[in-house]
């Protein structure tokens, strides 16, 4: 009984916190800045794109601008929603052993287009939003919440986890990392498109 009382003396005169697992300055910088600058990459890349440009296809396998744009716009969505419920569920740092990808290694994996992925049915584009506009400002809104998130959290991302289809387990910051990659990617695909031999002059 004594000795507890001596630990809560101490503890009132020299303070006392619990460990601090919010992101750092710097991780939280670096996230703003990269869902920044891959918002912007795709705004400006279909700015002043007629119809027949944003629905071309260079061939019947590949994806339109505008599919490219539905896409990011779904996924950008979907990983929100796997970011807030992961937060739901305690932390857990006993689970970062389980992690076997660095940050850069989850951003460098997702834009490689060498490597190719199947999107999950739930992601594929078939029209949802009516519009590439639609979508694209879906996607701009949805971005914009997620870098005020980013920017204002305090919850401990890195002892929160998501079990991801190719990576495994990665924690929730890497699912912001991985989700930014991610319309990166296919920004790089719609690029692709625009530079096809056939893409629509006008």
């Amino acid at each position: 009984m004594i000795k507890s009382i001596l630990i809560l003396v101490v503890f009132s005169i020299f303070g006392f916190k619990p460990i601090d697992k919010t992101l750092t300055k710097q991780e939280r910088d670096f996230a703003i800045q990269y869902m920044e600058q891959t918002r912007d990459a795709l705004i400006k890349d279909v700015k002043g794109l007629s119809a027949a440009q944003i629905n071309f296809k260079a061939d019947s396998t590949r994806w339109s601008v505008a599919q490219c744009v539905e896409h990011i716009a779904l996924a950008e969505a979907a990983l929100s929603m796997v970011v807030q419920i992961s937060l739901k569920s305690p932390a857990d740092p006993t689970r970062r052993d389980s992690i076997h990808f660095t940050d850069e290694q989850v951003m460098n994996i997702l834009t490689d287009r060498s490597r190719k992925f199947n999107a999950p049915e739930m992601l594929r584009p078939v029209g949802t939003f009516g519009t590439m506009q639609v979508a694209l400002d879906s996607f701009v809104a949805r971005r914009n919440r997620n870098i005020e998130f980013v920017k204002t959290t305090q919850d401990d991302l890195r002892d929160h986890y998501f079990q991801n289809p190719g990576l495994g387990t990665i924690d929730d910051y890497q699912v912001i990392l991985f989700m930014t990659a991610h319309s990166k990617r296919h920004t790089l695909q719609l690029e692709e498109v625009k530079a096809s031999p056939n893409f629509p002059k006008n």
